[in-house]
This record gives structure tokens, sequence and C-alpha cells, in this order.
């Protein structure tokens, strides 16, 4: 029986206001950000989630602690959903780490990850989730990363193809995950 994912991105950051790749450093939510969060758990606690997993990065931490703030929903907590570690580019702006971000597919950043090597460990992430929650409904707030993951592995699409496009945000993506 498969598994139904609701992928949510992590809220706007304050690094997303001043146009910075935040990568592994934690962040914090904007005003805007933290509204933003408010209205997607007013939107997904009653979507019928199971459960919500996200990233450890503060960021994402931080949107999940919001949305779902009272709710009997359990939060939890996993590293793998983080984004990719651009290494020495954590903290640089945004246009000038990804102006060649197709370089970076295969090879690491200097002292951090690919974005295939961040696909893979999303990917064990992914593995997990049946062994609990097979034929549920669950929420995972993430990153780019996190998204590309979901779409390469249960999508099928290439990873040449999500490199070269725009993120293009919006309210929720929808996957269904099929057991092993």
């Amino acid at each position: 029986m498969p598994t139904g994912i609701v992928f949510e991105t992590h809220s706007w950051s304050e690094d997303n206001d001043r146009g910075i790749a935040t990568g592994w450093l934690p962040g914090r939510l904007s005003e805007r950000g933290r509204q933003l969060a408010t209205e997607l758990g007013q939107r997904r606690r009653d979507d019928g989630i199971a459960a919500v997993f996200t990233s450890d990065l503060r960021r994402a931490a931080e949107t999940a602690e919001i949305a779902f703030a009272g709710s009997a929903i359990p939060v939890l907590h996993d590293w793998r959903l983080r984004e990719c570690d651009y290494g020495t580019g954590n903290g640089m702006p945004g246009a000038e780490l990804h102006e060649h971000r197709e370089w970076y597919l295969d090879q690491a950043y200097p002292g951090g990850e690919s974005w295939r090597q961040a696909v893979e460990r999303v990917g064990r992430f992914l593995t997990d989730v049946p062994t609990r929650w097979e034929g549920e409904r669950i929420l995972v707030i993430g990153h780019v990363a996190t998204r590309w993951a979901l779409d390469h592995l249960i999508d099928g699409i290439p990873l040449e193809q999500l490199i070269a496009a725009d993120f293009g945000w919006r309210e929720g993506w929808e996957y269904q995950l099929q057991s092993p």
C-alpha cells in the first residue's frame, strides 16, 4: 500500500530576504516566514496527516513548530532531509553560488557534497518511511534537495532536468511512495 507524501518547503527565512544560500547553516524564519508557517498549519492540520517529518535545520524545524504548535500530530526531525551541503559556500550569496549549479551535480561543493549525494541522502530517509508509515499520509518539510529527491526517486525526473529548472514554489507537492 503506498504512502502519501506531501512536501512543503520551509517557510521564508531571513536569508531568503538577503539572497543568501543558507545550505547547512541553521537560518531563521523572517516575520513573513512565521506568517507563512502559520498558514501552512492551517492548510495541513486537518489534511489527514499522520506525522510531520522535518529537516533538523532551524528554519525547517521552526516552520514545523509554528505550523503544528498545539497539534497532536507528531513532528519528527531527520538530518537526512537537509539542504545540499554547499561546504565553504554555505552562507554566500545565492546568485553567486547557484550561477553554475550544474557543475555540482556529481562533483561535491568544496568541503560539502554534490546534489546527487544530497538526493541519495534523502533517499535513505525514503527507504525507512514504509517501515512505520506505510499506507499513511505524511508531511515532509525540507529544502530544494529534499524536493529534488522526491521528484527524482519517486517520480523519476532526471536530476539533470531538475538542476536546470527554476524551483517554482507552490503550496505543496504530492507524491505516492510505493513500498519495496
